[in-house]
């Protein structure tokens, strides 16, 4: 049988993962195998199997050599270009340096934004983590921070993190980043007037970037269907991978990729873009934000 193999490009270990894990999944089931007698075949069990096509663990090289044996993969350039692929997806992200600040759950986002080619967000509360400036982010942390366990240290370590993040928007293949913030989140006094004033003026800025569209929702509005809290939805330039959503709790997330979900929440916020203000308008509201009025 002949095989598409997954295009890597510039894709970064997360995405690598997503791609392998695709790719298997499409070969055990064009083979007839059951995720139960794959996990068998590679001393796992289906959960692992499971875990492996959705690319949310590492792969072992000899795992994926005992899968592709069982899957019928016979050509050696196939398998050495599936091999390779989960070699580098081994490979630790730039964010590994702060593997002891980030928790498992958020470790996941950090790679899938990084790979992202359009990333849309509603925020409520804050200011979307990739329009922070340091001072905000600064507040924001300290919100959640323990001061009886969380050093300077480890929080100016987190700001760090957080302006890192933000450096895929200047790069030179930046992804297009598309920002509906409820005016809430803009007239809270995060980190005290001078801050808020910085940020507000940083997001005027933002506004003049090609690949930043930004959207206020007024307070007019009233209710509507994002009552339940932010969001992102990530879309990958890969076409083998689907559209994933993010929604971030207090102690963990939620990864969503099943269609209906996903289709649910871009309806969301097709629905929001259009209720909030066009995105030609958002300067002149900062300004007026910032006037006081």
């Amino acid at each position: 049988m002949t095989t598409q193999l997954p295009e890597r490009g510039s894709a970064g270990p997360t995405v690598r993962r997503m791609l392998l894990g695709a790719h298997l999944r499409r070969l055990r089931e064009a083979a007839g195998i059951t995720r139960g007698d794959a996990g068998f075949a590679i001393r796992g069990s289906d959960s692992k199997i499971s875990r492996m096509e959705l690319g949310r663990v590492g792969f072992k090289e000899r795992d994926v050599a005992d899968l592709l044996t069982l899957y019928g993969v016979t050509d050696e350039e196939e398998r050495a270009t599936l091999l390779s692929l989960a070699e580098e997806a081994n490979t630790p992200g730039w964010w590994n340096r702060y593997g002891d600040l980030l928790p498992t759950w958020f470790q996941p986002f950090v790679g899938l934004e990084a790979a992202a080619a359009l990333i849309r967000t509603y925020e409520v509360q804050f200011i979307p983590g990739l329009l922070q400036t340091k001072d905000y982010a600064r507040a924001v942390i300290a919100l959640f921070d323990n001061p009886m366990t969380a050093s300077a240290e480890e929080t100016e370590r987190r700001v760090r993190l957080r302006m890192d993040r933000q450096q895929l928007l200047t790069r030179p293949d930046p992804p297009e980043l598309w920002a509906v913030v409820d005016e809430a989140a803009l007239r809270r006094p995060i980190g005290g007037a001078d801050v808020m004033r910085a940020q507000l003026e940083a997001l005027i800025d933002a506004t003049r970037l090609p690949n930043i569209t930004l959207q206020v929702l007024p307070f007019r509005v009233g209710g509507h269907s994002a009552a339940g809290g932010m969001f992102t939805i990530l879309r990958f330039p890969e076409q083998d991978l689907p559209d994933v959503v993010f929604l971030e709790q207090l102690t963990n997330a939620v990864y969503l990729d099943k269609r209906e979900d996903v289709d649910l929440y871009a309806m969301t916020m097709e629905r929001l873009a259009m209720q909030a203000d066009p995105p030609s308008q958002t300067a002149k509201t900062l300004a007026g934000i910032l006037r006081g009025t």
